[in-house]
């Protein structure tokens, strides 16, 4: 029988997401934000959200919609300095945020998709991250009113590298992903663009139900099976947003005109 995961839009694709659900939102700085999904989620009002990402977008796009919005309870997150709203937001105690190390949290979210409860890794040891006490969520007056609880760090000795420390990370599993492709058939195999691949593929892994948007549809087989960045297999739900979506910059810089100097480019 044939499998076809497409849904019209994406306010369809989205519209049983409810208050308090966890979602993992793909992206990696704004490439490959899932715009469109997060846009849709925005104008259909869940609140209370619990949102694992790399970042919070910046203000006015990504997730920065439903920071402005007010629909985002919690960020779990590695890199949160390029918005101002989710600064203010934190320090006045109306977001609560997890910082996690960028490539731990990815493995956290890779291996809650594939079924490995918890895993320990040398990243963090000797900080905050494993002692506890980084401040999740501030009260108004400043003071800080939930911190982070200390890890389990245990000696291992892998290769020969002699026996080291290392912090027990809990994986991640949520409600929901979104996810942004750049190419996915109707069986929801997908293929993701460069720096896109960061995120999104344990983003999508790590749910029970995953929303892809992709700039382009095609029939199964189009896509060589090599080339398949993530199996329709953690893929539920598949719309096309077309090619011609807003792809904005955060920082650009660029070369001035007719300048060719080492000291002038930089």
């Amino acid at each position: 029988m044939s499998v076809d995961k497409t849904v019209g839009t994406a306010a369809e694709a989205v519209a049983d997401i409810g208050d308090g659900s966890s979602l993992a939102v793909g992206g990696f700085g704004l490439s490959g934000n899932p715009v469109q999904l997060i846009e849709a989620l925005r104008d259909q009002g869940a609140k209370e959200l619990s949102i694992v990402s790399n970042n919070c977008g910046v203000d006015g796009w990504g997730l920065g919609l439903l920071l402005a919005s007010g629909q985002i309870a919690k960020m779990t997150s590695s890199y949160v300095g390029e918005n101002k709203e989710f600064a203010r937001q934190y320090l006045e105690g109306e977001l609560e945020v997890e910082l996690v190390p960028q490539g731990t949290l990815a493995e956290k979210l890779r291996a809650g998709g594939a079924g490995i409860p918890a895993f320990y890794t040398r990243s963090g040891v000797g900080t905050q991250v494993a002692d506890g006490g980084l401040p999740m969520r501030y009260n108004t007056d400043g003071t800080v009113a939930k911190a982070s609880a200390p890890k389990d760090v245990r000696a291992f000795s892998l290769g020969q590298t002699g026996e080291k420390d290392y912090v027990l990370e809990e994986s991640i599993v949520t409600d929901f992903a979104l996810v942004h492709a750049a190419v996915g058939d109707r069986h929801g195999n997908l293929v993701f663009n460069k720096s896109t691949r960061q995120f999104a593929p344990p983003a999508a892994m790590s749910a029970t139900v995953c929303i892809a948007q992709v700039e382009k549809l095609v029939e199964p087989g189009e896509i060589d099976p090599d080339q398949v960045h993530l199996p329709g297999v953690y893929v539920h739900r598949v719309v096309e947003v077309g090619p011609d979506i807003e792809k904005p910059i955060e920082k650009r810089t660029v070369r001035a005109a007719g300048s060719d100097s080492e000291e002038e480019n930089r």
